[in-house]
């Protein structure tokens, strides 16, 4: 046995050292395999998580959306509520209608104002084909050449945000 066990030592003092060099190999192998598997992992949780936060945010904004076509709706209840008040007393005395149906135009044109649309008084202001529809044109004594003759239909919002152009007619030279 004796004779048996020494090469067998021999061998395993020998084969010691190369399984230590192999599994020093083998976990440098196995490290950067371990190490693209935990980035792939946490890879695909990021991608997931983002695909979570791209649909919670598509959310939002539909609930904010419908939330503000709410409070536009809601705005204008009390212009609706005018109105039909004003068709009610339709029968009565005409002059108290047509102050009632001027209140309530006058409340509606305050809504949209409120809504940052306010209405436009581009009467004698220079044409603009931005701010302008020209629906016609007119040439009298006394109007300056380019200038809105007359509004035929307002037009509403700011100058950076027209909710509708105003329809007009503009003035040109006279003959």
């Amino acid at each position: 046995m004796s004779e048996h066990d020494e090469p067998t030592t021999e061998a395993s003092a020998t084969e010691a050292p190369a399984s230590e060099a192999e599994t020093d190999e083998t976990s440098d192998r196995v490290d950067p395999v371990r190490q693209i598997a935990e980035l792939e992992d946490a890879w695909r949780r990021t991608a997931a998580e983002l695909d979570n936060v791209r649909k919670r945010c598509a959310q939002d904004v539909i609930r904010g959306r419908e939330q503000e076509r709410a409070a536009v709706a809601a705005s204008w209840l009390p212009v609706v509520d005018n109105l039909e008040r004003a068709l009610e007393h339709a029968s009565s005395e005409p002059d108290a209608v047509l102050e009632g149906v001027q209140a309530v135009l006058a409340q509606a044109v305050g809504v949209l104002a409120d809504l940052g649309y306010p209405r436009r008084d581009d009467h004698g202001r220079a044409f603009d084909p931005a701010l302008h529809e020209a629906v016609s044109t007119v040439s009298e004594e006394g109007l300056v050449p380019g200038t809105v003759a007359q509004v035929v239909r307002p037009g509403y919002g700011p100058d950076g945000k027209i909710l509708r152009p105003a329809a007009v007619v503009v003035a040109t030279r006279a003959p």
